[in-house]
Formats: C-alpha cells, structure tokens, sequence
C-alpha cells in the first residue's frame, strides 16, 4: 500500500478512537468538565500529563530545530526538561492542595481580589492563545503532506476533531484520550528512530547510535562526520555552539521558569484524588516525558546528515521523490539562482538556493531514510496526536478561564453548575475558532511560537505563583503590578523584536538582532521580564498593607505536608 494509503488508515483509526473514548467519557457536571470528576489513577494522569506536556513542538518542531540549530538547541531540550522537573517537585503539590481548578481560581483567592483573577484570566488567554496556534500550525503541517491538502484546510479539519472530544468530554474526555494519544504519539516517534539508527550505525537504540560509528566499515563517529559535513558548506561545527551565553541561559530559564507558570499543565494535578498521587503522576510523567526528549537529539543528528546527503548539490532532476511530495506543500522551495540546474546548499544566504522549513524535519525523516509506508503513516498519525492533545488542553484552559473565572466569579456568582458547563462549551466553541485563525496565520515556526507562550508565562504567572505559595505577607496590590507588568513588558518585546510592529515589518526583523536588549532573543526575553515582575511585585508589596490574616493563614497551611480534600470549585 501507498504511503498516504497508510496514513488514511492509521488517522482515521486513531481518531475513531479519540472519538470513542470522548463520547464514553462525556462530562455531567463542571467537576468533570474541569478536572475529570478528581479520581484519575496516578499511571493515566501521569500519560496524560505526559501528552498534554510533549506538544507538536516537542514531537515536531524540537527535533527540527536541533538539527539546525545543532549545539544552540540544546536550549529547549533543557529548559523544557527543566521545567517540569521544578513545576512537579516545586509548584504541584502546593497548588493541589490549596484545592482550586485553575491559575486565575488560585490567584483570585490567594490575593483576595477579583482584580487579581481578572488579570490572570487575561494572562492565561494570552498565553493559552500563543501556545495553542504552533499547535494549531503542527496540525496543519501533518496534513498538508500526508492527506494532500492545504495547511489551512489541515487545521480546519483538526479544529473540528479538538472541538468534539474538548467540548463533548471537557477534562475527562480530555483525559483518557490524551493516554490514548501518549501511546500513538511515543510509538510513532520511536520506531522511526529505531529503524533509523540501526541503518546508520548499526546500533538499534538511538541514544547510543547518536555517538556511534557509522556501518559502513569506515570507523568514522556519525557526530564527526555530520561536523564534516557542515563544515563543508559553510557551515559551523554541529557540536559547537554559536549563541552567546546570555541569550542560553535566558532562553533556558524563560523555559523553565514558563513551565511551571503553564495553566493546562497546571491543571493536571487536581484530576488525582491526593497530593500523594499527584506526587506520583508528576514522576510517571517525567519518565514518560524523557523517552522522547533523549530520543529527539538522535533524531535531530540523523535527520541532519541524511538531509544533506541526499539534497545538497544535486540536480534537481536528480531528486528524490520525498523532496518533490514535500515541495508541493511550500514547505521546501528552491531557487536555482546560477541557472546550472543544481540545488547549491549553502551557509552563504546570498549563494544558497535551499529553503527548508525545520518544522519538517521529525514528519520527513523517514521518507528521507526510505522506511516502509506504514512507518511514515505512523509518524503522521503521532504528530496529530502530540498536537491535538495540547491544543485540546489548552482550549479546556481558555473554556474554564472564561466560564469559571470570569462568567462565575466574576460577573455572575448565582451561575448554576448546569449553566456555567454550557457556558464552558460555548467558550470551547470560540477558543476554537480563534486558535484555527492563529493556526493559518502562526508568527513563527511551532518551537519558537510556543518558546513565546512560554516567555509570557514566566513574565506573568511564575513570580504570582511562587510568591503566593511561599510568601505569605505577599498582597494583592504587589501580585496584580507585577503580572501587568511583566505581561505587557514580554508583549511588547515580542511585537518589536519578534514581528517588527515599530520597524518596518515582518521583513526587518532579522535585522534587529543587534538592537535586542541586553543580547537576548525574544524567546529568552521572559526571563528579564519575569525578573521585573519580581521587582516590582516586591517592591509596590513593600508600600503597601499586608494581605488579611486568614490569607496568611492559608499560605501557612498549604505548605504543610499533609492530606488535602477535595478540589473546591467555589
């Protein structure tokens, strides 16, 4: 069978299932709307965080960039590694159980205004927002090639799938459909890898064929030939890095520190009935988190060297027939600029007559390597999976900001639990549509989109969060300057450096790089804006009352290891 024979079937399989299990798992009542009644089993949460966490940046973009980028991309694997790591052992726990539903609920109460809740509904949709368009994006890249239709038609068709199971099933349904998508999305993205690293080296297992010698006899190590390689075109050394240590290690941190102020990842913890089992699904998940991400280095390193020996210098005629199917999707163009009839692959931007769109990388490598039909469809069917798992995570974040935060707490507290779910679908419903027009008009390539939503929510969430839990005498009035200001800091930074709003455009951009502050990306730019925030939350805090005994109360019992109840949804 064809390879996009294949991919009908593995799709249509895997999405049957999704739908199966949303119509299963249809949410009664606003508890399982939100946090799936409160009784998932630390091993399901623990998958499904693992879902909700590996995004179509992490399945699709990640590995791409990397191999790009090559040493400089060691940046998202470690602060992204990182960061849950210090959202799981750090944050969960405590947030679990002050016992709230979301950020903006455990905000609002923790700070005892309304203001404050508002402030953080607004974060959260931006964020929210942000994130779920290099979803929205991914989805549209895995159709475009492997069910032949447009990128925007793609999206349209996964907004349709993430808006009957997030909206049918709400968390619950959200829930057991993301352990089903775990399982696609990890099989997909190792067996390629297996099949792959076994063809190159002769060693099966990835992480240890990355640093292995090549099959041919040759004795040559794969990292030293890919160096060679890149070298040869202009090109630095893979293994060496080219960023400066600033941008690293604002990158990293913005990642890291974004991580743990994250709402759809957050809200992970409250659908385990104790803290112990959040404790639990926080470890089960890292593991099952670090089967890909020690996986995607190798990836990156195989797909890189393959790429550049089938593609650079040849003519075009020549070509195989996986860069021709991935030519119609515009996501490969050339522009043979010295009429010789031979694609010149090149570090000079002036004498290279090859775009490729890294986002392609990870969905490419196995037509690249010639693997069966059935592994390229299976590799299709995981990249929906990694990016309509996330994305429905995120809608159900935006459905309950609005519907519970804001419709409830807010402007109507006399909301009944049967009108504030249809208000929570209805949100879904509008969520949706916003995120597919992000998902057709993305800012950016899938890793560097959601490395964004990351940066804002460092600069709006982080500081409000760890502040709240472990500083007791922090008000209201410290909280709320901090976020606004930290958010509008990181928004500004983005529409400046990111798509030149004050400089001519989108094609000036690349000239700006000299002009970024303090020579940080904006993608590592929410780290100076999470540190503002710290400031100046600390310092309106320092002028200004003290928050009501019974909140510091509160804080003082939060951080005692004990037993906790139920999440509360009032």
């Amino acid at each position: 069978m064809s390879a996009q024979l294949w991919t009908y079937i593995m799709v249509g399989v895997t999405f049957a299932i999704y739908i199966g299990i949303a119509i299963w798992s249809k949410a009664g009542s606003t508890k399982e709307f939100y946090v799936a009644g409160g009784g998932v089993s630390p091993l399901a949460n623990g998958m499904a965080t693992a879902a909700d966490w590996m995004s179509a940046a992490s399945f699709i973009s990640m590995a791409g960039i990397i191999a790009f980028a090559g040493y400089d991309g060691a940046v998202y694997l470690m602060g992204w590694t990182g960061g849950y790591v210090l959202l799981a052992l750090l944050l969960a726990p405590y947030l679990r159980k002050f016992g709230k539903f979301t950020v903006p609920d455990f905000i609002g109460e923790r700070y005892y205004s309304k203001t404050a809740r508002v402030v953080a509904v607004l974060c959260a949709l931006i964020v929210s927002f942000t994130y779920v368009a290099g979803q929205m994006r991914g989805v549209g890249i895995v159709f475009s090639r492997f069910l032949e239709v447009d990128i925007d038609t793609g999206v349209m068709i996964g907004m349709f799938i993430v808006l009957f199971y997030a909206v049918l099933g709400g968390m619950k349904g959200i829930t057991y459909t993301q352990v089903a998508q775990y399982c696609v999305l990890i099989f997909a993205f190792m067996v390629p890898a297996f099949f792959i690293s076994f063809q190159m080296t002769g060693n099966p297992i990835p992480q240890l064929g990355m640093g292995s010698t090549l099959a041919d006899g040759s004795g040559t190590y794969l990292l030293d030939k890919l160096d060679g390689l890149s070298t040869e075109l202009g090109f630095s050394e893979y293994t060496n890095g080219s960023k400066a240590l600033v941008d690293v290690f604002a990158i990293t941190l913005a990642l890291m520190v974004g991580t743990a102020g994250l709402p759809h990842v957050i809200v992970r913890f409250f659908t385990v009935k104790r803290v112990r089992d959040a404790r639990k699904s926080a470890g089960l998940a890292l593991l099952f988190i670090a089967i890909l991400y020690t996986t995607a280095p190798a990836i990156a390193v195989f797909a890189r060297t393959k790429m550049i020996e089938t593609v650079s210098n040849k003519a075009y005629e020549s070509m195989p027939a996986w860069f021709k199917n991935w030519e119609t999707t515009g996501l490969i163009s050339h522009d043979d600029k010295n009429g010789d009839g031979y694609i010149q692959y090149v570090a000079d931007p002036a004498a290279n007559e090859l775009t490729i769109d890294r986002d392609i990388m990870v969905l490419a490598n196995p037509e690249i390597a010639n693997l069966p039909a059935w592994v390229i469809a299976l590799v299709a069917a995981g990249g929906l999976a990694a990016a309509l798992s996330t994305a429905a995570g995120l809608l159900l974040v935006i459905s309950a900001s609005v519907s519970h935060d804001l419709i409830k707490n807010v402007f109507n507290p006399k909301l009944s639990e049967k009108g504030e779910l249809w208000a929570a679908r209805m949100s879904a419903v509008g969520a949706v549509v916003v995120a597919g027009y992000f998902g057709i008009h993305p800012p950016d390539f899938v890793a560097a989109v959601v490395a964004l939503a990351f940066g804002l929510a460092a600069a709006s969430f982080f500081p409000a969060i760890i502040l709240g839990i472990f500083y007791k005498k922090m008000n209201s009035q410290g909280a709320i300057s901090g976020m606004v200001v930290g958010i509008l800091l990181m928004v500004f930074y983005m529409v400046k450096f990111k798509f030149g709003v004050f400089d001519g455009g989108r094609e000036a951009v690349a000239g700006l790089k000299d002009s970024w502050w303090f020579g940080i990306s904006p993608e590592g730019f929410g780290t100076v804006a999470m540190l503002v925030n710290f400031a100046v939350a600390l310092i309106i805090n320092r002028f200004t009352p003290d928050p009501p005994e019974e909140v510091q109360e509160i804080v003082e019992n939060i951080r005692i290891p004990s037993g906790a109840g139920e999440p509360t949804a009032h």
